[in-house]
């Protein structure tokens, strides 16, 4: 089994449209898909990503109570071209009362902090020095320009009280390649980073023992990475000892689930069949998407469904 780089990272949120405006109409990321929780398919869930809708590039949000987020991954980054996206953003920031705060470095590279819709902390990161795991494909239909428009996931930053037990699991279990450490900007306390894949921004996890930065309930619900073998990955979670949550279809992709000893929720994803198993790329996220288990029950979800407006802000 062999780690491809950042799957996707799922949050909640408190209210979906006003998620949409902001990771669409302000960010600038592209709707790839309306779907629901398909335990509750009352509750809507939405992903975010590039053009092409590819592994590695999807955010996804289920509106929800903050207090079942892990705060133990207490930020997600976001990969944008280069150092002078950040000053794009910033002003675009400004322009639309986004608090933000000054740039700084994330391991070496330039990233702006920002906080979202729901008052998250969130980083964008510059990938003008980066190298690794590539990143996605612009939209032309953003309302960004496409030389500075988000396309990735970047690093993960994961506190924890206990460090070295997260750090076995990325290490020894996952075996992720711890590559560096950096200064926390806040706090001057260690972040060791680990690597998977070629590493870079799309690569990387960075694990802080000690977290003076995050807000409560940062409503993060977990990490996933992408797998080139699902059935590899269960041996191994097998062998290790390690429960997890079985193979679990997702209908865009098989995942496994599993919690380290500190509480941290990690999900392991293929990358097929994809998200335009059941939508072509110029469609992605124009329509409500539902698991074959559901569609029986489309009007009555439909029904239940809160409307998402798609007009500009």
């Amino acid at each position: 089994m062999k780690l491809l780089g950042i799957h996707h990272i799922t949050a909640y949120t408190k209210d979906i449209q006003q998620c949409y405006d902001f990771y669409h109409h302000i960010l600038g990321m592209k709707l790839i898909k309306q779907t629901v929780d398909h335990q509750t398919p009352s509750v809507p869930h939405l992903y975010f990503g590039d053009k092409k809708g590819q592994p590695g590039t999807a955010l996804s949000f289920v509106e929800g109570d903050f207090k079942d987020g892990n705060d133990d991954i207490f930020a997600y980054s976001l990969r944008v071209p280069t150092d002078r996206s950040l000053y794009a953003y910033k002003l675009r920031f400004d322009d639309y009362n986004v608090k933000h705060d000054a740039v700084i470095q994330l391991n070496g590279r330039h990233a702006l902090p920002f906080y979202d819709c729901d008052n998250r902390l969130v980083y964008l990161v510059s990938d003008e020095t980066n190298t690794g795991v590539l990143a996605g494909t612009p939209d032309d239909a953003s309302p960004v320009e496409s030389i500075h428009q988000i396309y990735g996931i970047g690093p993960v930053l994961i506190t924890v009280q206990h460090s070295l037990i997260t750090a076995s699991v990325l290490h020894q279990i996952l075996k992720l390649e711890r590559t560096g450490e950096y200064a926390h900007t806040a706090s001057q306390e260690p972040v060791q980073v680990f690597t998977m894949a070629t590493g870079g921004n799309g690569g990387e996890i960075h694990l802080l023992q000690q977290n003076t930065e995050k807000a409560e309930h940062a409503g993060i619900h977990h990490a996933a990475f992408r797998i080139d073998d699902i059935e590899a990955a269960e041996q191994m979670l097998d062998k290790a000892e390690i429960q997890h949550s079985g193979i679990v279809d997702s209908q865009y992709f098989k995942s496994l689930y599993f919690r380290d000893i500190s509480g941290v929720l990690f999900e392991l994803a293929t990358d097929e069949p994809g998200f335009t198993v059941d939508e072509d790329i110029d469609a992605l996220g124009q329509s409500l998407s539902l698991p074959e288990q559901l569609e029986s029950r489309r009007q009555e979800i439909t029904d239940q469904l809160k409307s998402i407006r798609k007009d500009a802000l």
